[in-house]
């Protein structure tokens, strides 16, 4: 393992600067602003968020691993940072051994600004002193804040503040330091994109299995407001796919529940409250599941066809009383 390990540093070490460059070799101008990585010590989860004036920040700056950790790369941008960082901590380093690490074979240290948080809860973040002000980096227990191209140097107090006082889930305190930033003026360049990522804490798991939110705003007139949308619709497509992980297995209440709570955080989507109905009609709870299905064809007509098309999938029973009561509801 020694000598694995040692070989991969050996490599890394060698590798040129990747930053975002012209054709002499200089970093071009920076493309990103604020961002926070942390760790839940509750349930392992880690993750990064970040909102910028430039398009797609979350796809350069924002990476995460289940179980080894998070990493922001910003200022003047080497996506490197996010990948190899990865790949030390998951080969034992910490977040500190591993920034200081990449930034040794950085020729334009002077220039970065990175955090970092692994498995354990470390952290670490480095601003280049020639980072444009006015930036800032801020560490607390199990996460760290950074940001340049502010308008105020508050901004990254105002994040600690707000991450630390913030209740709920991991996403959910981020998101809260994005907005406090944002309260003291965020990026001086204004908005434009904001990403967020969570990630399981069992590095056991694969990615796909292992992502918890993986959300992006490419270009928005107010990004943060959209992350926020999308955070609460993906809260609800959780509880969709728990219910039909549910409906697979047998458990027709704890799947209904499941769809009634994904309903309640965002009314009046239709696919929704057509799946909630039709798994009460499966159940037998026809009557419970007319008002329902009305609802769902008055919102997206399109329903009415393709109820009738579950019966022979196995979604439905094969009754065509049933199925009359079902499609004929609402239309008098």
């Amino acid at each position: 393992m020694k000598t694995r390990l040692s070989l991969f540093l050996w490599v890394v070490m060698s590798l040129p600067a990747v930053a975002i460059a012209d054709s002499d070799g200089k970093p071009l101008r920076p493309v990103h602003t604020y961002s926070i990585v942390a760790r839940d010590a509750a349930t392992g989860q880690l993750g990064a968020a970040v909102q910028s004036h430039w398009f797609s920040v979350g796809s350069g700056v924002i990476w995460a691993k289940p179980g080894i950790g998070a990493v922001a790369t910003q200022s003047f941008t080497d996506p490197a940072y996010g990948p190899l960082g990865l790949q030390l901590m998951r080969a034992g380093k910490s977040a500190d051994q591993a920034l200081r690490a990449l930034l040794a074979a950085d020729e334009h240290e002077d220039v970065r600004q990175v955090g970092m948080v692994d498995s354990a809860g470390v952290t670490a973040n480095h601003t280049g002193e020639n980072a444009i002000i006015e930036h800032c980096e801020l560490m607390g227990e199990g996460f760290s804040v950074q940001a340049n191209l502010m308008w105020k140097p508050t901004v990254c107090s105002a994040m600690v503040t707000a991450y630390e006082n913030a209740e709920g889930d991991l996403a959910a305190r981020m998101m809260a330091a994005l907005h406090a930033a944002q309260g003291e003026g965020g990026d001086i360049r204004g908005r434009q994109s904001a990403a967020l990522l969570v990630v399981s804490g069992d590095a056991s798991e694969p990615p796909w299995a292992g992502r918890i939110f993986d959300l992006r705003v490419e270009d928005h007139a107010t990004p943060l407001a959209e992350l926020e949308r999308l955070l609460l619709t993906a809260r609800a497509y959780k509880l969709m796919n728990e219910g039909d992980a549910h409906l697979t297995n047998g458990d027709i209440d704890k799947a209904i529940a499941a769809y009634s709570g994904a309903e309640a955080l965002v009314p009046g989507n239709h696919e929704m409250i057509f799946w909630h109905a039709a798994t009460l009609a499966a159940a037998g709870r026809v009557d419970e599941s007319l008002p329902l299905f009305e609802e769902a064809f008055e919102l997206w007509p399109q329903w009415r066809e393709l109820v009738q098309r579950l019966p022979e999938a196995g979604l439905l029973p094969a009754d065509p009383a049933m199925m009359k009561r079902i499609v004929s509801v609402g239309e008098d």
